[in-house]
């Protein structure tokens, strides 16, 4: 029983050890097991260059093309008027919207036509007279022949009378006319300042009436959307929304000024037909207030990227070795969430999602991402 006590304990021992290397090595095994990659994770998309038109908008407040004070041409009582000649009331061009009683003015036409038969009959008696006196000089001494005795004077004088009672006939047959008083062009009534019986003279004003054929919009362009007009403003297309309606329009002109206390310039553009007079469509009243779009300049071989990418004019890039490098970029314009940039980037591969704190030469892991270029095309940019 002696050697149990002895072996035992070594037997113990024994175990123990091994025991503990089996643990240790296990330790060793499962450490090495849990080694992790620490490089941070990114994703990337490749950059193409792509041209872009620049899309422009404003706002303005919809006006007449011109505003008119309508004023009699001749005196007299106002007998009839247009029912349509009332404030708020269309009329056409060419409509007549009052008429001036005219008993006057159509026996001043008829006097001015009867002093030129007179005229006329003056002069005709007149060249025969000289006609006369013309072969009685065939037989007379050269010296004696005077353009009195040929009535040249007389005939001159008769032609005159002639001419000033077809001037006094042209003015008579105005004056008639004008006793229907018609509309300019289609027109809006604003105001009428005249009714049945009032007695109107000469330049009085009888109404204010808008040009509804044309609208235009005066609209501020800032500063930095300058430099993105196009070359040739004139005849431009542009849309224009007014109570969620897109309606048709064209850049007439630029105004030429820059406003002394926004620094911005102002641009015109037209509406045709904006109350529907011709075309029948919905009408769009003066005085609405609307947004304006249309296309600036074309941006060629520029990349569009998302704003939060670009950090004092520069982006993270990946190098040739996959690691963390940065680029100096040109940014030329920012259009919502995004920056149209240039710069020696074509083909290379940007940065989505970089890292909290990035370092040039920073190792990263790729993982798999969205495979659409960052790039856009003029059907993104509409849709």
């Amino acid at each position: 029983m002696q050697w149990k006590k002895i072996v035992v304990p070594f037997v113990v021992l024994v175990c123990g050890y091994a025991g503990m290397e089996v643990i240790a090595a296990a330790g060793k095994e499962e450490t090495q097991a849990e080694e992790v990659d620490t490089r941070p994770l990114v994703t990337v998309q490749q950059l193409q260059p792509v041209n872009y038109t620049v899309s422009l908008t404003s706002y303005g407040e919809i006006i007449p093309l011109e505003s008119t004070n309508l004023a009699a041409q001749v005196s007299g009582e106002v007998v009839s008027w247009n029912p349509n000649f009332v404030p708020g009331g269309l009329v056409k061009r060419g409509d007549v919207l009052f008429t001036i009683e005219k008993d006057a003015y159509e026996a001043a036409l008829l006097q001015a036509q009867a002093n030129l038969s007179s005229a006329q009959a003056q002069l005709i008696q007149e060249q025969a007279q000289a006609e006369v006196a013309k072969k009685e000089a065939e037989s007379m001494p050269q010296n004696r022949i005077t353009d009195l005795y040929l009535r040249k004077p007389q005939v001159m004088s008769a032609q005159a009378a002639v001419k000033s009672a077809e001037a006094q006939l042209r003015i008579a047959q105005r004056d008639l006319d004008n006793c229907a008083i018609t509309a300019p062009y289609d027109a809006l009534i604003i105001s009428r300042d005249i009714g049945t019986g009032d007695f109107v003279t000469t330049g009085t004003i009888a109404a204010t009436l808008n040009n509804v054929e044309s609208a235009e919009i005066n609209f501020p362009v800032a500063g930095f959307d300058q430099h993105f007009l196009p070359s040739n403003l004139a005849h431009t297309s542009a849309v224009v929304t007014v109570d969620n309606r897109a309606i048709a329009a064209t850049i007439n002109r630029d105004l030429g000024v820059v406003d002394q206390a926004t620094r911005m310039s102002h641009l015109v553009a037209r509406i045709d037909d904006p109350y529907g007079m011709r075309s029948g469509k919905p009408l769009v009243k003066f005085g609405s207030y609307a947004n304006i779009k249309f296309a600036g300049k074309t941006l060629e071989n520029v990349f569009r990227v998302p704003q939060e990418l670009v950090n004092n004019s520069k982006i993270w890039l990946l190098d040739e070795e996959g690691d963390l490098v940065t680029s100096e970029i040109q940014v030329i314009r920012e259009e919502g969430t995004y920056m149209f940039i240039r710069g020696d980037i074509n083909g290379r591969k940007i940065v989505m999602t970089p890292p909290d704190y990035p370092l040039d030469g920073m190792k990263v892991k790729v993982i798999a991402g969205d495979s659409k270029l960052v790039a856009t095309t003029l059907a993104d940019q509409r849709g």
